[in-house]
């Protein structure tokens, strides 16, 4: 293993088997998830929400399989390329939640400039991840968080769109990831790995809730 693989420290068997169950509890619930909210739209929503539907449900099956894997690896040169897969998911995931509550106001041009530059921050930050592993992770994190909550700036507007139910559920998910980072740089917590995973999976949790009272119950 050369110096250049930094992985931070290695996990025990117990750290590793609880996070792999929060793992595993996020990627079952994830499919279930994605196909309910996909079949939902496919047959009550419009062309729009079931693209939407498709795009949300993909990245976070995908986001949550792959890290999945990612953190489940020994140490070695494929859990290196893994990383990078990991962390760019990250940025898919982020864009991808916003993109069905973004879809449904995008007549407007200041919601749909929003969509499309949330989207390019992902792809300069997946540009980022995949030619610059290992480097700039904590301005990784910042994109993150400032993507996360980049829709204070069009927060009146979208709230026009969306039920408060499901703006509520939006902030309280934003609050449970925003909180869930301290956990994510606090290594030598033990268990650290797991809590923030369980942090992660809960704020998609209730993210996803958000996702589904907006299309079920359209704007209020």
């Amino acid at each position: 293993m050369t110096q250049q693989f930094r992985f931070g420290r290695p996990y025990d068997f117990h750290e590793l088997l609880a996070d792999g169950i929060v793992h595993g509890v996020g990627v079952v619930f994830a499919l279930i998830g994605a196909t309910v909210l996909i079949f939902y739209a496919t047959v009550w929503s419009s062309y729009g929400e079931i693209a939407a539907a498709w795009i949300y449900g993909l990245g976070l099956v995908i986001a949550l399989g792959v890290s999945f894997t990612y953190n489940m690896l020994p140490h070695s040169r494929f859990k290196w390329i893994m990383r990078r897969f990991d962390h760019s998911a990250i940025f898919i995931l982020i864009a991808a939640t916003y993109t069905p509550f973004l879809e449904r106001g995008s007549d407007n041009p200041w919601i749909l400039a929003l969509l499309i530059g949330i989207w390019l921050v992902a792809a300069m930050g997946i540009a980022l991840k995949c030619f610059f592993p290992g480097r700039y992770d904590r301005l990784a994190i910042l994109l993150y968080l400032a993507m996360g909550w980049s829709g204070l700036m069009a927060v009146g507007e979208i709230a026009s769109y969306l039920p408060s139910i499901s703006m509520a559920l939006i902030v309280v998910g934003g609050v449970i990831y925003s909180a869930g980072v301290i956990f994510h740089v606090w290594e030598k917590l033990r268990f650290q790995n797991a809590i923030w995973h369980g942090f992660v999976v809960a704020a998609a949790a209730v993210h996803y809730s958000a996702v589904l009272t907006a299309f079920s119950l359209g704007a209020s």
